[in-house]
């Protein structure tokens, strides 16, 4: 089901930078009324300059706040972009806390925001779920092992919600970039800027091309396609593929 973006009323965490920001702004160039947030307090100039309202939070612990918060502020809300991440570098060996945050931001955010809206939205058959995913989700990110596993539980809760509510009028859309320039780009440093630097595209470019996948209603917003190919390959010759990635983290090890 398309998404028409004229005064519906739209949620987007993670809005203070970045893709989230970049959304924010492409949707209300679209006439949606906003409602951003964020743990960092610059989501209230990100929304000031919109003319939105602004909730400063914890995506993954006050979802129900938030969620009320939106609804006081908008009505019912039509669409909800679950684009709140974070991105640890880390092994296996990484603190347990490290993992604990990245499967509650990048993954139970999602499930919680799913518990708060979709009792409103199968009431009136309709609701469209947008989950910022990231190409982590189809594939797997060398250097960060909890957000590699955390990306593909987003996937597959995004995947699940709508093989279980489609027919009830959920429209559900699982955002899948590689490389985007922003803040969590940056912090991936030399191993980063190898894997993902010649692909590298803007925030900007990544909220066009969801406006056009909001036309349609395709579960895979890929606004790299060659990821496409990669997911094909991963999936038809995977140890073929395992292998090629193992040759990239070598790569990446012979940079330090």
């Amino acid at each position: 089901m398309s998404v028409d973006l004229k005064d519906a009323g739209v949620v987007i965490t993670g809005a203070a930078q970045g893709i989230g920001a970049a959304l924010a702004t492409r949707f209300a160039a679209e006439g949606a009324r906003l409602f951003l947030s964020d743990l960092d307090s610059s989501v209230n100039d990100v929304a000031a300059s919109l003319g939105a309202s602004a909730f400063v939070g914890d995506a993954a612990a006050d979802v129900p706040e938030l969620i009320a918060a939106a609804r006081a502020e908008l009505g019912e809300i039509d669409v909800f972009c679950a684009n709140a991440g974070i991105a640890p570098m880390g092994s296996e060996t990484a603190p347990e806390e490290l993992w604990e945050s990245a499967w509650n931001v990048n993954v139970m955010s999602h499930v919680r925001a799913a518990r708060e809206l979709l009792p409103a939205w199968l009431e009136r058959g309709r609701g469209h779920f947008l989950a910022t995913v990231s190409a982590a989700g189809l594939l797997t990110t060398l250097g960060s092992a909890p957000y590699s596993v955390t990306k593909h539980g987003a996937l597959a809760f995004a995947e699940w919600l709508l093989a279980t509510y489609k027919h009830r009028g959920l429209t559900v859309q699982a955002l899948c970039p590689q490389g985007v320039r922003t803040r969590m780009y940056e912090q991936t440093g030399a191993g980063g800027q190898l894997l993902m630097g010649p692909s590298l595209i803007e925030p900007q470019q990544v909220a066009d091309i969801v406006v056009e996948a909001f036309r349609g209603d395709q579960f895979l917003i890929l606004p790299h396609p060659e990821v496409a190919q990669y997911y094909a390959h991963r999936a038809t010759e995977n140890d073929r593929w395992i292998a090629g990635m193992n040759k990239l983290q070598q790569k990446v090890e012979n940079l330090g």
